[in-house]
């Protein structure tokens, strides 16, 4: 005679209120520390050169975030006669270093570092300097945002020369394609704006 099979006691469902209930409040440990790189990645790249890149290239987003931000406050802040020139421009620019900000921290990613991300980490790493939070005048936005460029273009330079040292194809295409030739751009769209030349009559 076969015995019957038992039959399992069914749970009891939760209630439409408890499943729609969403789990908050979460913490848990960080799955990887800030300064490390993921040890095994099929990129050809040893772990020594990918740290380093990632070292060089976070510190040139901090900066690349900091002069978009430059530029917002720019936009927001600028008057006088070339108001709606500057205005529309400095928007442009702060558009394509958005971009860039983009491309610089998936490549950190890429090589299995962490990209910096929150504004006071951004503030502590980066060299560009502080303005003051009031309004300035035109030339002086103007400088400001040059004496930025200028820095990140000289780091861009050196990370790039150190990527083609250490075969970051990769890093060494990004900093030259991508983040050198939009900074040196804008640095000409920006100094054309500081040559003093008659509006009306010629000299």
């Amino acid at each position: 005679m076969v015995k019957p099979r038992k039959q399992l006691r069914p749970q009891s469902p939760r209630s439409n209120l408890d499943r729609a209930q969403p789990a908050l409040h979460q913490r848990a440990p960080e799955t990887q520390d800030f300064d490390t790189v993921t040890a095994d990645l099929p990129l050809d790249l040893p772990v020594a050169a990918r740290e380093e890149m990632v070292q060089q290239l976070n510190q040139i987003l901090a900066d690349t975030m900091s002069l978009r931000d430059l530029y917002k406050k720019s936009h927001w802040q600028v008057s006088g006669p070339t108001f709606y020139q500057l205005h529309l421009l400095y928007d442009k620019h702060y558009a394509e270093q958005v971009v860039l900000v983009d491309k610089i921290a998936e490549r950190i990613q890429v090589l299995g570092g962490i990209s910096i991300a929150m504004a006071h980490d951004v503030a502590e790493t980066t060299i560009i300097a502080r303005p003051p939070r009031g309004r300035e005048e035109v030339p002086v936005q103007i400088s400001r945002l040059l004496e930025a460029h200028e820095a990140i273009i000289k780091e861009v330079r050196s990370g790039a020369h150190r990527a083609t040292e250490l075969q970051d194809d990769g890093s060494n295409d990004l900093l030259v394609s991508d983040v050198l030739r939009t900074n040196e751009l804008q640095v000409w769209f920006l100094s054309e704006h500081l040559v003093a030349m008659p509006l009306v009559f010629a000299k």
